[in-house]
């Protein structure tokens, strides 16, 4: 009875660590380029009470043994890199990536993240910045006195604007996508940002629509890929399992109760 009541604590442990990752799911359905997550479990050691294969007789042997299990516990986060829904924005600094790849940002401290969200603006000195100001790679400077509606990205990441006085639009930069053997293996350092790990491996950088990666959609913004009624099932689900491991403890605590009480 010790036993299940500690086994019973590691299911309530765990459930509160699956209904912490939906919710944060369900907190970022309306953030662009969200990757939803999934917690995963595995079961702890066990007590071996008997070894299957123990001798019975001379002749036989015990098919099954006896063993005890002590809980669960989170094996990982997965994050889930499914693509999300493109919403069409009519705003010429937002760009979507359809497939595979990720925009890379320059930190402040210089160092190098990947986004898929795509919700650019243009600083002052007309360079292509995330919400929080840092830089979108490669550098893009849009000539000054360029006319903004006439801001157009091409599938395979072309950037070109017209200019007073030209009839053609000129080209000014060439946008470039990153992929990862690993995805799954970057770590979220919030803002939108990934960063690489040694599980993620080295980012492979490509153009647009070549080599596996990823077109870029204009005037689109990838939306979370977050299934708001998907979660909510699971919600459900977390939340009776956490019951049920509760269960289990007030069983063992009502038994524990009967023992001591024998002796009255």
């Amino acid at each position: 009875m010790v036993r299940s009541l500690w086994t019973g604590a590691s299911g309530m442990i765990g459930q509160q660590a699956n209904i912490d990752t939906i919710s944060n799911n369900l907190a970022n359905v309306n953030t662009s380029g969200f990757k939803k997550m999934r917690a995963d479990f595995e079961d702890l050691l066990y007590q071996t009470i008997k070894t299957a294969g123990t001798p019975a007789t001379e002749d036989t042997v015990t098919p099954v043994g006896v063993q005890m299990g002590h809980g669960v516990k989170v094996s990982a986060t997965q994050r889930m890199f499914t693509q999300g829904a493109l919403q069409n924005t009519e705003n010429v600094s937002d760009f979507a990536i359809q497939g595979d790849g990720f925009f890379r940002i320059q930190m402040y401290d210089g160092s190098y993240a990947y986004t898929r969200d795509g919700a650019f603006k243009i600083d002052s000195d007309g360079r292509l910045v995330t919400s929080n100001g840092y830089k979108v790679l490669p550098d893009v400077v849009l000539p000054q006195g360029f006319i903004p509606e006439t801001l157009s990205v091409s599938q395979d990441g072309r950037i070109t604007v017209k200019v007073p006085g030209q009839d053609d639009p000129i080209q000014v930069g060439q946008m470039e996508l990153y992929r990862f053997p690993n995805p799954v293996g970057l770590t979220a350092v919030g803002e939108n940002l990934f960063k690489i790990t040694n599980a993620s491996g080295n980012p492979i950088a490509g153009r647009p629509g070549f080599d596996g990666m990823g077109k870029i959609v204009h005037k689109f913004l990838e939306m979370s890929n977050v299934s708001v009624v998907r979660e909510m099932v699971n919600l459900i689900v977390a939340q009776r399992a956490y019951e049920f491991n509760s269960k289990t403890i007030q069983t063992s605590d009502n038994m524990l109760g009967i023992a001591t009480g024998l002796k009255r």
